[in-house]
């Protein structure tokens, strides 16, 4: 149904777009400075499961609406966004409490691991550059008359969330590795931890203004 030629193809272009930090990047970053590497690495697990959704929504057509409608892009979008000023207070809130938090940061909670994917999934699904980059160019790779359309755009997609997944899972650990230098002196990591979270803030607040065209 879908040819090994037009996977690499579309492997090959998102690579292209996936290694140009944005969204999704910096906010892994700042996830890793601010609650370490753990949570960061749940992030982007969570991250690669919302960008997931936006090919179930391109696939059955949400896509096509939310790219060529402005009301709903925007709705997305300033969701988003919002989302991501506010899991920026309250790191820069809590950056006091910071060396707690590193302290224990082996420990998982389960209700605590679900709401860091959470967090992950929204913001991977409100991902301005990557809705745009699927409801362009996925449909580009399919072939109507190789089989079912949705199908095609579904298993092409796959290619999305799991390039996603090894790039922000790198950031993630480099990004953790200095923090864990930072964690040497509590002063250090509260500085930290509070660019961390000034950078959610304005990663937030920029997205709030990217238009359909970025």
């Amino acid at each position: 149904m879908v040819t090994a030629g037009q996977f690499a193809a579309f492997a090959a272009l998102t690579f292209l777009m996936v290694v140009v930090p944005g969204p999704s990047v910096l906010f892994t970053i700042s996830r890793a400075l601010t609650v370490g590497r753990r949570d960061a690495l749940l992030t982007v697990a969570g991250n690669a499961v919302g960008v997931y959704l936006q090919v179930l929504a391109v696939a059955f057509g949400l896509g096509a609406v939310v790219t060529g409608s402005a009301t709903a892009f925007t709705v997305i979008k300033l969701a988003g966004a919002l989302y991501l000023v506010y899991l920026g207070v309250q790191a820069f809130r809590k950056r006091r409490t910071l060396t707690d938090v590193f302290a224990s940061e082996a420990s998982a909670v389960p209700g605590r691991t679900l709401a860091v994917l959470r967090d992950g999934l929204v913001v991977g699904f409100a991902n301005p550059k990557s809705i745009v980059f699927l409801a362009a160019i996925l449909p580009q790779f399919v072939d109507a008359s190789a089989g079912s359309v949705p199908v095609q755009m579904l298993l092409l997609g796959l290619c999305l969330p799991v390039i996603a997944l090894i790039s922000d899972t790198a950031w993630a650990l480099a990004a953790g590795t200095a923090r864990a230098w930072f964690a040497r002196s509590p002063r250090r990591l509260r500085m930290v931890g509070g660019t961390g979270g000034l950078m959610m803030i304005g990663l937030g607040t920029s997205l709030a203004f990217t238009g359909r065209g970025d």
